[in-house]
């Protein structure tokens, strides 16, 4: 390899290593910035919870739709992926999780349909067997409360409506910035503890966030009843455990980038210097060849 080559080859390892250091720096901005929303919506989902959970010996909850428990073969995942690359197995390690749960619940896969929110979702379960019923980009940073209000209405339908027995949700679960968990959730029928699970999933094991402490909601009268609130707190319970997922999945996305990143960053580094060494090396035997050709041309001319 000629001196010129291996010049525009370091060139072209700062050029990557400037990208990926910009890559990590903004993916570490976005992680922090999802991870600060989930946490401050957790007092809401927290009461919610709390308020199902102190009316539950209700016989309305009992027997609510959306609670009772069902029989028949038919599955159905709510499979929460990115839409962009580079984040090293974060995808990878949810479609594997998702496989697994499948295998567990249905090995048919034909009783199996999968709602996807994330294009590597939907394109790796395109032509495996599961039916692809539902699919929402999910490229923006920013959670959309339109998107969860559709996807919470047509799982709710499909549902209620007799088409599946049950619906489970695989995600990856953010537990600290050096390690995302993937992670199978069942959202319906709805329980208490199912939603408490997620609740409790939003506060990381470490870091900043690992020492916020819930708050116990002090006893309440409901009024004017417990089956009106519920008639409305009930579908809205479904909605906030979708949100504090997608919430997750994008701090769990942004981590995973952001290491990926670094990784990138770290290894584009080793690479310049072996290149350096590389062209230190040529060029020294350049060198080397000129000033002997150099003398041996003096030789001659005394000679």
């Amino acid at each position: 390899m000629s001196l010129k080559d291996i010049k525009s080859k370091i060139k072209a390892t700062e050029r990557i290593n400037k990208v990926t250091k910009a890559m990590e720096a903004v993916s570490a901005v976005k992680m922090r910035k999802s991870q600060e929303t989930a946490l401050k919506g957790r007092s809401y989902a927290t009461a919610a919870v709390s308020i199902l959970s102190r009316l539950t010996g209700n016989s309305f909850v009992k027997d609510h739709p959306m609670f009772v428990k069902r029989t028949g073969k038919k599955l159905l995942v709510l499979l929460i992926t990115s839409d962009k690359g580079l984040a090293g197995s974060l995808n990878a390690g949810v479609l594997k999780a998702t496989e697994a749960l499948i295998n567990l619940k249905s090995p048919d896969s034909s009783l199996v349909d999968v709602y996807a929110i994330g294009k590597k979702g939907r394109d790796y379960f395109r032509n495996r067997g599961p039916e692809i019923i539902g699919y929402t980009e999910n490229k923006n940073d920013d959670v959309e409360l339109d998107l969860i209000a559709d996807v919470a209405d047509t799982l709710t339908t499909k549902f209620v409506g007799g088409d599946y027995h049950e619906c489970v949700v695989a995600y990856s679960r953010f537990n600290s910035t050096f390690e995302q968990i993937p992670t199978a959730r069942t959202l319906l029928p709805l329980s208490t503890e199912s939603l408490s699970k997620i609740v409790e999933d939003i506060a990381p094991k470490t870091g900043r966030w690992s020492d916020i402490e819930n708050k116990e909601v002090p006893v309440y009268t409901v009024e004017p009843s417990p089956e009106e609130v519920l008639e409305v707190l009930i579908p809205k319970l479904l909605s906030i455990g979708i949100y504090h997922l997608l919430l997750e999945g994008k701090a769990s996305e942004h981590s995973a980038r952001m290491v990926a990143m670094k990784s990138a960053s770290d290894k584009s580094k080793e690479v310049k210097q072996e290149l350096n060494l590389k062209f230190n090396r040529a060029r020294q035997s350049v060198i080397t060849r000129e000033v002997s050709e150099i003398i041996g041309g003096i030789e001659a001319m005394a000679n």
